[in-house]
């Protein structure tokens, strides 16, 4: 097993930061196919997430979001990118002004990536 541990500090609050985590677990739900469930807390909430050979949290505070994953064998080889990915659609969240259209183009972009290396999941893609 492959761990991923990713700290990023913000200065949004909770109350924006708890929006900004809730609308990113939808987003990967939608687009990773990550199943997840939120937990708010007084002080703190925690989103969990998994998919086959993939589980793991986001803790969201006034000041930190903190993601922990661990991914399977085969997941586990494709680490770096994986992190990678995070880091920089992470990063690209906390620098916009409009966090939220920041993240869901980077997903955009990633699937896009995607499709071109996979040219039958491409043109599948197409027919929908």
């Amino acid at each position: 097993m492959a761990d991923i541990h990713i700290v990023r500090e913000h200065t949004l609050g909770l109350a924006q930061a708890r929006k900004l985590a809730f609308r990113w677990a939808e987003v990967a739900e939608e687009k990773a196919g990550l199943e997840c469930t939120y937990e708010e807390g007084k002080t703190s909430d925690l989103v969990r997430f998994e998919r086959p050979g993939a589980s793991g949290t986001l803790e969201v505070t006034k000041d930190r979001f903190t993601l922990d994953a661990q991914l399977g064998l085969l997941l586990g080889m494709f680490k770096g990118r994986i992190e990678s990915e995070i880091v920089e659609n992470l990063d690209a969240l906390l620098a916009q002004k409009e966090p939220l259209k920041a993240f869901e183009h980077g997903l955009a972009v990633h699937e896009a990536k995607k499709a071109a290396k996979h040219p039958a999941k491409k043109a599948a893609a197409k027919k929908k």
